[in-house]
């Protein structure tokens, strides 16, 4: 209870774009291995990189998502070390003036909120990659993934608990996810992060020693690892030991930090200009070119929907989980009369998100377009068809592409009943056929109501207007 867990994290964003940072080799992940690796990737002699537009954009808008400075002026350089799945022997990137400075991130645990402050964010090149499945006595190298751009997101040491750090990168994931600054596939290490971790007594304004732990690829492991190092450091410490600067490595099977090298500092990288690439500049109007394009943050896309105010606010949060989302939901609310909305927001969240789940779809990829829910929900409205059968019936037939919804009715024959005496003989015969139900309700078993409306139902074949037979089964109920 007497010690303090410090923690900073640095972030490995893949970057959203078509090509490498240096090359024009495909990033597509899953390729048969090095068949994605140009001459620049594998570091022939005589080849020049040249920088990717795009993986800069990406990086300006993130800058600005933070609220960071985007530095006018940034430098490559070169990280020298050597790896058997580093062809060039350094890795291109950006240390002494990246092009994001500063920034901050909010986070929000159990209703308390703390601010997390961002040290810089630079661009750099992924390393190819060590393959060890397969392979015996020896490894293979897969240099597909050699010249991936990068931002690598590094945070202050402003994190107390494994609870706050998993916060963080929950909160950063969702930001580059919303703004396609990356995809966010952690499986497929598009968004992957090392953790520093020190221990200090509570109170204690000196930083402890610190361990970096590489390489995590989900919240659980991360969460995890810093809990069992922060542990293992205050034993240490508790003993009488001294903790090592190390870079560990966490295995999840043993749940365990385990040490893999001692730690690097900036100097054994030997870092300097890198003089095949010139110093980045970027204008003042390139920069606003990118903030107009930025798609909206969480909080523009909750106040579009909030425009609709019949559209509750837990309902709110769902529809703007995505730009994609949002852009669906605000359109179709915009198209159909205020007193729909609250249904229609159901449909959209319950039924048509059910059909999207079942062929694994984006909202974007619909089948059925706001158009057409405004179609559907019309004869709902004028009450020629019921709410259950609009959802259950004629929305599936859309989806299936059975027609228009005047079609798949007509086809169908589903049009309400709606005639009181048609209803009303119909009434009377589920009444005379179930004396029980009827004894029932009258001895105060209020279930005894729906099976009877359920009767009524089977015999109309879902048609009958379910207003009128709840009204007419209660008065002839109560007579």
């Amino acid at each position: 209870m007497n010690w303090e867990v410090v923690i900073g994290l640095e972030t490995h964003v893949q970057l959203l774009t078509k090509s490498k940072i240096f090359s024009g080799a495909s990033t597509a992940f899953g390729e048969a291995p090095n068949t994605q690796a140009c001459a620049v990737d594998i570091a022939l002699p005589g080849v020049l990189p040249v920088l990717n537009k795009a993986a800069v954009e990406k990086a300006i808008m993130f800058g600005l998502a933070v609220d960071a400075k985007i530095n006018r002026r940034s430098v490559f350089a070169r990280k020298n070390y050597f790896y058997p799945d580093l062809p060039k022997g350094y890795q291109i990137s950006q240390y002494e003036i990246p092009i994001v400075q500063g920034g901050q991130l909010p986070i929000e645990i159990d209703g308390v909120k703390k601010t997390v402050r961002l040290t810089r964010a630079h661009l750099e090149e992924d390393a190819g990659k060590s393959l060890h499945e397969n392979f015996k006595d020896m490894s293979g190298i897969d240099l597909n993934r050699a010249g991936t751009p990068l931002l690598e997101i590094v945070s202050e040491p402003d994190m107390r608990s494994a609870e706050e750090a998993v916060a963080y990168v929950q909160k950063l994931h969702k930001l580059v996810v919303d703004y396609q600054i990356c995809d966010g596939n952690m499986q497929e290490g598009s968004f992957r992060f090392d953790a520093n971790v020190s221990v200090r007594r509570k109170g204690s304004d000196k930083l402890g020693t610190r361990c970096e732990i590489k390489n995590l690829n989900s919240f659980r492991f991360l969460e995890h690892a810093i809990e069992y190092e922060a542990a293992r450091q205050i034993e240490i410490l508790q003993d009488g030991g001294v903790i090592e600067q190390e870079t560990r490595l966490y295995d999840p099977d043993k749940n365990e930090t385990r040490s893999m090298r001692t730690k690097e500092e900036a100097h054994d990288y030997r870092y300097f200009p890198d003089p095949d690439l010139l110093p980045l500049e970027v204008s003042e109007s390139w920069i606003e070119r990118v903030r107009a394009s930025m798609p909206k943050s969480q909080e523009e896309r909750e106040a579009e929907i909030r425009q609709f105010p019949e559209i509750p606010e837990y309902q709110v949060i769902q529809h703007a989980a995505t730009p994609q989302s949002t852009v669906f939901a605000s359109t179709t609310f915009a198209i159909v009369p205020p007193a729909d909305r609250p249904n229609v927001s159901n449909l959209i969240l319950g039924p048509l998100s059910a059909l999207l789940k079942q062929e694994h779809r984006d909202i974007e990829d619909s089948k059925v377009s706001p158009e057409q829910i405004k179609a559907l929900w019309e004869p709902v409205s004028n009450k020629t068809i019921s709410n259950t059968t609009a959802v259950s019936v004629v929305l599936p037939a859309l989806w299936h592409g059975e027609g228009s919804v005047e079609e798949i009715i007509e086809k169908r024959g589903l049009k309400q009943i709606s005639d009181s005496a048609a209803i009303e003989k119909i009434v009377d015969e589920v009444l005379a056929a179930n004396a029980k139900q009827v004894a029932d309700y009258r001895a105060g078993k209020e279930k005894a109501f729906n099976s009877l409306v359920g009767q009524v139902m089977k015999a109309t074949q879902g048609k009958a207007n379910p207003q009128q037979v709840n009204e007419i089964l209660k008065r002839k109920l109560a007579s």
